[in-house]
């Protein structure tokens, strides 16, 4: 292990030693550390007291502070909720927990509705949150889907299970999107998207664009075509298709899709915070909007199974998938073959990749575009590095990739300034100490990654647009001790991270890659952007850019 991923901490119980940690990331030993902002009766230090140091001092008395001492924003889950409701925390639920954690310091408890949480922020309290997560972990139940589910009597898919049941089917799943082999089979799915993706794109700069031809210029507001980009990539991958959303009328059906997608997203944070079988019961509108939602987000995703296992049954029966040599079937293909999960759960679990898949590409998409085009040095970087890769890579989207690191590192900077989830959750399962303070086992614990991502006691400018903080070099760019690998955790962590995570991100770096070879990029205000919360950090307006031919 290097020295920047031990971390060295002390902890105020002799409950310590090296810890195993899940799913693929480096083993962390740990001396655990937890302390805490000093107390002076009954009062927070804040933030302010040990900026630098991600770590806060001892209480006043040495001693390890009860559950109740935790700074907390009120008692009254309900009054609460009023509060969010009244001034509409609920779509700035990114900006109140950073303003909130400056008011209380790093750490607090927060009571809305029907939900209490613990609240942290800081990779050292983040990193003993995950040594704590089990076998079987653990995030917040979105009980407004699970609902839909089982008044539906719909199967649910691993997004919405716990337990061994949740770990079995994952591990099928693993092996069809997160393993290195399945991977290399779908890049070029998703390649040949990006690159149809770009030439739409210059198609449309030519005819609508201006200057001299062949070196024309379109300012647009990109994110509809993001969108059907994202849906187009995803159904390839998941499908082994097409569906043509690329060409001059492409589907209304496809359309109606991503506004389901859209309505279902924008209207589960309300109903996460109030009984959604009382809801039900009351035919509340809110309800009845979301329902109807995830019902055409299913039998989209119905149509689309049928039609990938008819056309699977059908070359099966002809014996053509030998003569084509093994050509990929995509997951759906992959499962059906395999026949280790069921049908009922094939179609829960591909329903769950599609609804997952659309905004969360899209939108860090238009992300990414609008932070390249408002940082020249950096779009020219990040170009060269593409213009040299791209070349040598012989048209192999894997080695053009890897040869290309400062596409990654575009792609984490986005996700550090605008987390697609704003929090990831655990249940620990044993009783823990996080900055001095005492955490029963089953609490839901909550670290939040936009005050994270932007907090300059984990990052040294962390306003600065800077791809190449994610280097070899740990140093670069990050602050504070130890707990380097939970800095960058929009993807989630371990046996529980995001599923989609390996389409997601090859995805999204395929169509930078594309879009850099083919035009400069440029925006007409570097203001910030303002933002707002659905289910996901997205923006108020869509960014407009300029696409310039190369």
């Amino acid at each position: 292990l290097s020295v920047h991923q031990m971390t060295v901490c002390v902890r105020t119980q002799a409950t310590c030693g090296s810890t195993h940690l899940l799913c693929g990331v480096a083993q962390q030993r740990a001396f655990c550390m937890m302390a805490a902002g000093t107390l002076a009766q009954g009062k927070s230090e804040g933030r302010k007291g040990a900026e630098g140091t991600g770590v806060r001092k001892r209480g006043v008395d040495g001693r390890v502070r009860s559950f109740e001492e935790i700074p907390h924003t009120g008692r009254s889950g309900w009054i609460n909720l009023v509060k969010f409701w009244r001034e509409d925390r609920f779509r700035q639920l990114h900006k109140h927990t950073e303003r909130t954690f400056d008011a209380l310091g790093p750490i607090y408890r927060e009571h809305v509705g029907t939900q209490s949480s613990v609240n942290i922020m800081l990779p050292l309290d983040i990193a003993e949150l995950f040594r704590s997560e089990g076998l079987h972990p653990r995030r917040m139940t979105l009980q407004p889907w699970a609902t839909h589910r089982e008044t539906r009597q719909l199967s649910k898919g691993v997004f919405l299970k716990n337990g061994e049941e949740w770990r079995a089917d994952r591990l099928l799943l693993n092996k069809e999107v997160m393993m290195s082999a399945p991977v290399r089979r779908f890049l070029p799915l998703l390649d040949v998207v990006a690159k149809d993706f770009c030439q739409m794109l210059q198609a449309r700069v030519e005819r609508e664009g201006k200057g001299e031809e062949g070196k024309r210029s379109l300012t647009m507001d990109p994110s509809p075509d993001l969108f059907r980009f994202a849906l187009e990539a995803s159904c390839h991958v998941i499908y082994g298709e097409r569906i043509g959303l690329f060409s001059s009328s492409p589907s209304l059906e496809s359309q109606k899709f991503i506004w389901a997608v859209e309505r279902m997203l924008a209207t589960t944070p309300p109903l996460l915070y109030l009984p959604p079988r009382l809801m039900l019961l009351v035919g509340a509108p809110l309800w009845t909007q979301h329902a109807s939602a995830w019902d055409h987000i299913f039998s989209h995703a119905e149509a689309r199974i049928q039609k990938g296992y008819q056309r699977l049954s059908s070359s099966q029966a002809r014996g053509s998938e030998a003569a084509a040599g093994g050509q990929y079937t995509g997951v759906l293909g992959q499962l059906m073959e395999k026949g280790q999960l069921s049908l009922d759960l094939i179609k829960a679990n591909i329903t769950e990749l599609m609804a997952g898949g659309v905004d969360t590409t899209a939108v860090p998409l238009q992300f990414a575009l609008f932070e390249l085009g408002r940082n020249p040095e950096v779009q020219e970087r990040v170009r060269k590095q593409v213009r040299t890769s791209w070349p040598q890579a012989g048209g192999d989207p894997q080695r053009a990739l890897q040869g290309a690191p400062l596409l990654k590192g575009t792609i984490k900077e986005v996700l550090r300034l605008y987390p697609v989830g704003t929090t990831v959750q655990r249940y620990p399962i044993k009783d823990i100490v996080l900055q001095n303070y005492h955490i029963p086992a089953g609490t839901m614990v909550q670290a939040c990654l936009y005050p994270l991502g932007r907090s300059a006691e984990v990052f040294q400018e962390p306003h600065r647009f800077d791809p190449g903080r994610w280097g070899s070099s740990r140093e670069d760019g990050q602050k504070g001790e130890g707990a380097g690998g939970f800095r960058s955790l929009a993807f989630g962590f371990g046996a529980r991270q995001c599923v989609g995570r390996r389409i997601a991100e090859n995805e999204m770096q395929l169509l930078l890659m594309h879009i850099l070879l083919n035009f400069h990029l440029s925006v007409s205000s570097s203001e910030d952007l303002k933002t707002t919360c659905t289910l996901i950090l997205q923006p108020e307006t869509p960014p407009r850019i300029t696409f310039r031919k190369l």
